[in-house]
């Protein structure tokens, strides 16, 4: 399951992942992991999370995200914040993103959570997408 966070920046969004993900740590019987563009402000995710800093991955994102699901079968959930921040996702590739990810999560029994800074109607073809907007 792909599920959207989405709003205009400053709207708490991250801070809404944050708080998700330590749910859900809470809960998993497998590993969680939450993909920021740098360290700043993880101050607040639970020692358990496995924080990545997308920063040394952006050139292969989604072969990225493949090979973390290969090397690890026990991921339950994939946080991913600010999504127009990394690889050079724009809002016009974000379904073609999505559909790739929907791929990874029915594959691998992942839940993926992304933060999007705009409205959920400025997202193309979001009714769609077999996602989930929070």
């Amino acid at each position: 399951m792909v599920n959207l966070i989405t709003g205009p920046r400053g709207s708490g969004k991250t801070q809404q992942m944050i708080d998700l993900a330590n749910e859900k740590v809470k809960t998993s019987s497998g590993n969680v992991v939450f993909i920021k563009r740098s360290h700043k402000d993880t101050y607040s995710v639970d020692f358990n999370i496995r924080v990545i800093r997308m920063a040394d991955y952006l050139e292969e994102f989604v072969g990225f995200l493949y090979g973390m699901a290969a090397g690890n079968h026990d991921i339950q959930a994939v946080f991913i914040d600010s999504i127009l921040k990394q690889a050079n996702i724009t809002l016009e590739s974000l379904p073609s993103f999505i559909q790739k990810l929907i791929k990874i999560s029915s594959e691998n029994n992942i839940d993926f959570y992304l933060s999007v800074s705009a409205d959920k109607n400025e997202i193309p073809d979001i009714d769609s997408l077999e996602c989930t907007v929070l």
